[in-house]
């Protein structure tokens, strides 16, 4: 994936942790649903946007994980 596609992930989970803190100090209703709409459309757009990620590699299914590579000899 691109930083592109990661910062905006990123970027999403913050947005959407500060709306539940707001959500929980009792700010005002018209407010939060607004943040909440909005909130929800950045994550299908994130969604779509790492979805169309540009992103290639020549690692298969063979390769195992990459925390944990699959030796050869096992």
């Amino acid at each position: 994936m691109k930083n592109t596609a990661i910062k905006l992930v990123w970027a999403t989970t913050i947005f959407l942790i500060v709306v539940a803190i707001l959500s929980s100090l009792n700010f005002s209703f018209s407010l939060i649903f607004y943040l909440v709409v909005f909130g929800q459309l950045l994550l299908i757009f994130t969604v779509y946007k790492v979805l169309t990620d540009d992103y290639k590699t020549d690692k298969t299914f063979d390769n195992w994980y990459e925390d944990h590579p699959k030796h050869e000899d096992e």
